[in-house]
C-alpha cells in the first residue's frame, strides 16, 4: 500500500510540475514548429535556384547531364517522376484532304519527340462520350479545322462543331465542363471569302475557351490565298505554326508554365510580349503586309474577330461573346428584344442572330414561335433511352418535336430553365403569324436539325430514318402556347399531319383552357399549392393570379380527354404542402399527376435557386408516397429515375390489375378524325385511346423506368446538369 501511495505521489508531482511549466513547453513546441517551417522554406527555395539555371543554361555540363537523365528531346521520359504531357491527340476536319495531310505531318513531328500521338478524324469521334476525358488525361489536343462553304465546317467536322457549340452556349452545361483540357487550334481558310474567313477555327477556339479549356498557344490561321498568305501559301503558314507548336510542346514537357493563362477576359488571348494590336489584313482584304516576327505573322486575336464580324454587315453572325461589345450587358439585349417583339416587330435576318444568341439552339419561326431539338431526341437516336414521356405514355422520343407558337409567358418562374430570356406579357400584343406557316417551318427546322446526325457515331440508322417523320409535338418549349390566338387551328393542323399534341399551360388563362379543342394530353403546371408559395415560385404577372390559377384547374376538370398536373418539387419551397396539394387535385380531377424534382439550370440573376433546392430521387419518391396516401383514387403507376420523376395515375386506368397509362396514338388520330367529320358533335374520352403500360415502366420495376431495349449511358467524367421537356 505504501509503494502504491509513493507511486501515485510521484506521478501527481510530475503532473503538477508539467502544469506549472506548461508555458515553457508551449514555447519550445512553437519554436520547433517555426524552425521546421523555416528549414522547409529555405530548402525548397534553394532547390528552385539550383534547378532553374540548370534548365535554362545549355553551357553547364553538370546541369546538362542531369537534364539528360530526365529528358529526351526536351520531353519527359517514362522514367521521370512527373509526366507533364502524356501525349498529343490531333483532331482534323477536312474536305479536300489538306487538314488530314497537315495532321499526319504534325503527328510525325511529335513522334520524333518520343511522345505518344493519335490522329483522329472528327467524323469518327464522339465528343459527348470522350472529350471530357481529356480534362484528366494529360494530353494536348490539337484541332486542325477547315472552313467550308458559307463559313460552315466540313462534313466530317459538322457534328463535332455542332456539339461543341451547343455545349458552350447551353447554360445547363457546367461552365467548367472542359476545365483541365489543354488545346491549340489551327484554322484553314481562304481570305478571298472575306465574310467567312476561318470562322470555324475561330468559333471552335471560342467554344473551347467558354467551357474553361486552356489554350497552350494562341490560335493560328492558314490562308489558301497565296496572294494574302503570310508565308506565301497555306503550307508555309502551317510549317511556321508547327515549328512554334513543337517548341511550345517541348516547354510543356519540361513543366514550364504556358505564357497564356487561358483565362483571358472574354476569350481574348494576349500572350506576354505580344503586341496588343495585331495585323488584321485578312479580315479587311488589305493587299499589303509588313515583315514582322514569326509569332505575329500567323496569330490572330479576338479583337480581329470582332472587327471582321462588324465588317461583315447584317449578314454576319453575332456570337454570344460579341453581345457584350454590342450592348454592354445582357439586360440591355433582353430589353431590346422585348421592345422589338412588344412593338409587333417581325424579326429580320439580322435580328434573328441576336435571338439565337439569347436562345442558344433555338430556331426562330416568324415573329413569335420557335423550335429546338430536345436532348432526349438525341439520346434516343443513339439508343441511350427516351424521356419520361416515353416511359409514362409511350411516345417515341426520337420522333418528338419540341416547339411553341408563343415565346411569351405570363410567369417568371424561379426554376425557369430558359433563364427568362423570353418576352413576358399578360395579353397577345404581337404581329400574328399563320399556323400553317409556323407548323411548316417548325417541321422543316426540326428535320434539318435531325439531318445533322447523319453519320454521327452511335446513331442508329433505323431511328434516324424514323426521326425525319415527326410523330409527336411537345408544346412546352418556352412561353405560354395557349396565348397564341390561333392555337386551335394549330392543334388541328398537328392532328391532320398525324402528329400527337402535348400542350403545357401555366394555369393563368382559364377561358383559353375551356375553349381549347381536344389535344392528346393537356398539362397544367401546378408549381405550388398556396397563394403565397405560388407568388414566390411562379412570380406571375397577373394581379388576380390566384383566382386565375383556381379557375384554370376547374376548367381542366371539364375536359374529357387526358389531363395532367405537373408538380415541380423545389426543396425548402414547396415540398411541405401535401394537404394543400391534395385539395387542388380534388379541384381539377386530373387523370395523371407528374411529380418531378426541380432541375438546377445554373446561376441566374433572376433566381436564387441553388443545388441545395434540388431534391434527391428518394426524397421525391417519399413525397409521392405521402401524397398518394391522401388521394384514395390515385396510385403510383410509373417511375423514370433518370429524370427524377414519378407518375400518379387515377385508378380508372388500372384494369384487372394492369396499368394502361400508355397512349394508342393511332386510335387517338381516328377519334379526332371522327369528331371532325361529325362537326364536333361526336366526342371521346381519355379511356378511348389507352394502351397497356409495359412492365419495365412500372413503379418498383428493376429497370426503374429505363427501356431495356436501350443502353443507359453513364458519364465517366464530369457530370452536367441537363433538364428536358
Amino acid at each position: 500500500l505504501d509503494v502504491s501511495m509513493d507511486t501515485w505521489s510521484y506521478f501527481r508531482t510530475c503532473l503538477v510540475s508539467i502544469w506549472l511549466h506548461r508555458f515553457y513547453i508551449y514555447a519550445v513546441v512553437a519554436l520547433g514548429i517555426s524552425l521546421w517551417v523555416v528549414i522547409q522554406f529555405t530548402t525548397t527555395k534553394t532547390k528552385k535556384k539550383v534547378t532553374e539555371p540548370g534548365e535554362k543554361s545549355s553551357g553547364n555540363p553538370t546541369s546538362s547531364k542531369g537534364t539528360e537523365d530526365k529528358l529526351v528531346n526536351g520531353c519527359a521520359t517514362p522514367q521521370a517522376k512527373e509526366v507533364h504531357v502524356a501525349g498529343v491527340k490531333i483532331f482534323y476536319g477536312s474536305q479536300t484532304g489538306t487538314a488530314k495531310r497537315f495532321a499526319k505531318a504534325l503527328a510525325e513531328a511529335v513522334t520524333s519527340l518520343n511522345l505518344p500521338v493519335e490522329v483522329i478524324n472528327m467524323r469518327d469521334y464522339d465528343p459527348d462520350d470522350c472529350l471530357a476525358e481529356e480534362t484528366t488525361s494529360g494530353n494536348i489536343c490539337v484541332f486542325l479545322v477547315a472552313t467550308y462553304t458559307d463559313g460552315q465546317p466540313t462534313e466530317s467536322a459538322a457534328w463535332f462543331c455542332k456539339w461543341l457549340e451547343e455545349a458552350a452556349n447551353d447554360f445547363r452545361v457546367g461552365k467548367t465542363y472542359l476545365k483541365g483540357l489543354r488545346y491549340a487550334v489551327f484554322g484553314l481558310g481562304n481570305s478571298v471569302y472575306v465574310d467567312h474567313y476561318n470562322t470555324v477555327g475561330r468559333r471552335m477556339d471560342r467554344w473551347l475557351w467558354m467551357l474553361s479549356a486552356s489554350r497552350v498557344m494562341t490560335r493560328a490561321e492558314g490562308d489558301c490565298n497565296v496572294a494574302q498568305s503570310r508565308h506565301g501559301s497555306i503550307e508555309g503558314d502551317f510549317e511556321a505554326w508547327k515549328a512554334k507548336f513543337l517548341t511550345r510542346l517541348q516547354a510543356l514537357c519540361r513543366g514550364e508554365k504556358k505564357p497564356c493563362s487561358g483565362k483571358c477576359k472574354k476569350g481574348k488571348c494576349k500572350s506576354p510580349g505580344k503586341q496588343s494590336k495585331e495585323s488584321s489584313d485578312h479580315e479587311h482584304g488589305a493587299s499589303e503586309h509588313e515583315n514582322t516576327e514569326a509569332e505575329e505573322l500567323f496569330e490572330t486575336s479576338s479583337e480581329e474577330e470582332a472587327d471582321a464580324e462588324e465588317a461583315g454587315g447584317t449578314n454576319s453572325v453575332i456570337d454570344v461573346e460579341d453581345l457584350g461589345n454590342i450592348m454592354g450587358h445582357m439586360k440591355k439585349a433582353k430589353v431590346l428584344l422585348l421592345l422589338w417583339v412588344g412593338s409587333g416587330h417581325v424579326f429580320a435576318t439580322d435580328h434573328s442572330s441576336l435571338f439565337f444568341a439569347l436562345f442558344s439552339g433555338y430556331k426562330l419561326i416568324g415573329s413569335h414561335s420557335g423550335v429546338k431539338l430536345c436532348r432526349w431526341t438525341k439520346s434516343m437516336l443513339r439508343g441511350r433511352g427516351g424521356c419520361y414521356k416515353h416511359t409514362f405514355y409511350g411516345i417515341e422520343s426520337h420522333r418528338c418535336m419540341e416547339a411553341t407558337p408563343s415565346l411569351a409567358c405570363a410567369n417568371k418562374c424561379v426554376f425557369c430553365w430558359r433563364h427568362h430570356t423570353n418576352p413576358v406579357g399578360t395579353e397577345w400584343r404581337w404581329k400574328m403569324d399563320q399556323p400553317e406557316m409556323i407548323l411548316q417551318e417548325a417541321i422543316e427546322n426540326h428535320q434539318n436539325m435531325i439531318k445533322q446526325f447523319r453519320g454521327v457515331s452511335g446513331v442508329k440508322a433505323a431511328r434516324f430514318e424514323e426521326a425525319l417523320t415527326v410523330k409527336h409535338c411537345a408544346l412546352s418549349l418556352v412561353g405560354e402556347p395557349i396565348m397564341y390566338p390561333q392555337i386551335n387551328r394549330f392543334v388541328r393542323l398537328l392532328h391532320q399531319h398525324s402528329i400527337s399534341s402535348f400542350l403545357v399551360t401555366n394555369a393563368q388563362f382559364p377561358e383559353e383552357i375551356r375553349s381549347l379543342e381536344p389535344v392528346t394530353q393537356l398539362y397544367v403546371s401546378v408549381d405550388a399549392s398556396t397563394r403565397e408559395s405560388l407568388r414566390r415560385i411562379d412570380r406571375p404577372l397577373f394581379k388576380d393570379f390566384w383566382q386565375r390559377f383556381l379557375d384554370s384547374l376547374k376548367a381542366l376538370a371539364e375536359k374529357e380527354q387526358r389531363t395532367v398536373y405537373r408538380l415541380t418539387l423545389v426543396k425548402a419551397w414547396n415540398v411541405d404542402e401535401l394537404k394543400a396539394y391534395a385539395e387542388l387535385i380534388s379541384l381539377g380531377k386530373p387523370d395523371f399527376i407528374e411529380v418531378k424534382g426541380v432541375t438546377y439550370c445554373g446561376e441566374s440573376s433572376a433566381s436564387s435557386l441553388t443545388m441545395a433546392n434540388v431534391p434527391w430521387h428518394e426524397e421525391v419518391v417519399g413525397f409521392v408516397r405521402d401524397l398518394a396516401e391522401l388521394l384514395p383514387d390515385y396510385e403510383i403507376a410509373c417511375e423514370h429515375e433518370h429524370s427524377n420523376c414519378l407518375l400518379l395515375a387515377h385508378t380508372k386506368f388500372k384494369v384487372d390489375g394492369e396499368w394502361f397509362t400508355w397512349i394508342d396514338y393511332e386510335r387517338f388520330q381516328e377519334l379526332v378524325r371522327e369528331r371532325e367529320r361529325s362537326g364536333g358533335s361526336r366526342s371521346f374520352t381519355a379511356a378511348d385511346y389507352t394502351a397497356r403500360t409495359p412492365p419495365w415502366a412500372l413503379f418498383g420495376a428493376r429497370e426503374r423506368g429505363f427501356d431495356p431495349l436501350d443502353v443507359r449511358f453513364q458519364r465517366r467524367n464530369k457530370a452536367r446538369d441537363i433538364s428536358g421537356c
